[in-house]
């Protein structure tokens, strides 16, 4: 029987892949936090739990009439992002993929008539930088699949596609961490005013509004109370959380929804990124389970 041994909501922006120069000038002389707090949830978790398989929810690959989960047996080349080819040219990258977990979740979903999932081995399917920027900081032997943001699901399509995956995962032998790759709030600063907001700093968040909402939410997922969070969800939309916040719900919805009280651990500050906020958190499994 299979288990997820481990989830975490990490940021996947452009600085943490930049030269530590750059990071350093745009950043007023000190690293951003996301970078080492990377490395560091490598070694005291991911080294520890060993799992078979990363499961990355990628809040830039959007999908529109399912949910669409990589099946390759193996996914490698090299990615330019046309968002800022700039920053992310010709990124080398070579992932063992769990074609075996990709059709069972689609098998799941399709002994249901609430939700349609995709498993998809075109090698001509993209792949987007929420999932190839967490590789050099988190990737060792395992296999790793992708789950898209369906942008026509609703908070409780999100949900049933945690389900979904939770009871693929149980039935395979597979020790699995769920990855929520994207931000909070989520909105950047104007063009014209955006390279006076390069720094780390919160100061930098969007609006103080954005900021509170973060800070606010962050607070509640130390706590484990992720019930506050997900009741929370149709004001925090007005913030425009990043990928309709997909990559946390179907992360929380494999842990059992809103009875999941699994406290979170933050892996860096929280910090902005161009106006957005961004932090890493990882949630470890009660000893009772994730629901406890």
């Amino acid at each position: 029987m299979g288990d997820i041994v481990g989830a975490a909501i990490v940021s996947h922006v452009p600085t943490i892949v930049m030269p530590e120069v750059i990071r350093l000038e745009l950043n007023e002389g000190r690293d951003f936090s996301l970078v080492e707090g990377l490395h560091r949830m490598r070694r005291e978790q991911l080294d520890a739990l060993e799992p078979d398989t990363v499961v990355v929810f990628d809040t830039h690959w959007f999908t529109t009439f399912e949910h669409v989960v990589s099946a390759h047996e193996r996914r490698h080349g090299l990615f330019t992002s046309d968002e800022l080819p700039r920053g992310m040219a010709a990124v080398p990258y070579d992932l063992n993929g769990d074609p075996e977990l990709a059709d069972a979740i689609a098998s799941v979903a399709a002994g249901r008539d609430d939700t349609w999932v995709h498993a998809s081995r075109d090698p001509y399917l993209g792949i987007h930088y929420p999932t190839v920027n967490l590789l050099p900081f988190l990737q060792r032997d395992e296999r790793w699949v992708s789950v898209s943001i369906c942008q026509t699901a609703t908070a409780d399509d999100f949900l049933v596609l945690g389900e979904v995956i939770a009871e693929a995962v149980a039935g395979l032998d597979r020790r699995v961490v769920l990855l929520g790759s994207g931000g909070l709030s989520h909105r950047f600063w104007p063009l014209r005013e955006l390279r006076q907001h390069e720094s780390g700093d919160p100061r930098h968040i969007v609006s103080p509004e954005a900021r509170a909402f973060d800070e606010a939410l962050l607070a509640r997922w130390e706590r484990g109370d992720h019930a506050a969070v997900l009741a929370d969800l149709p004001a925090y939309r007005l913030h425009a959380p990043e990928g309709h916040f997909g990559h946390y719900v179907a992360l929380v919805g494999a842990l059992g929804g809103a009875a999941c009280t699994a406290p979170g651990t933050k892996y860096s500050e929280y910090e902005s990124a161009a106006g957005t906020g961004q932090v890493h958190v990882w949630f470890g499994r009660p000893e009772g389970g994730w629901t406890a």
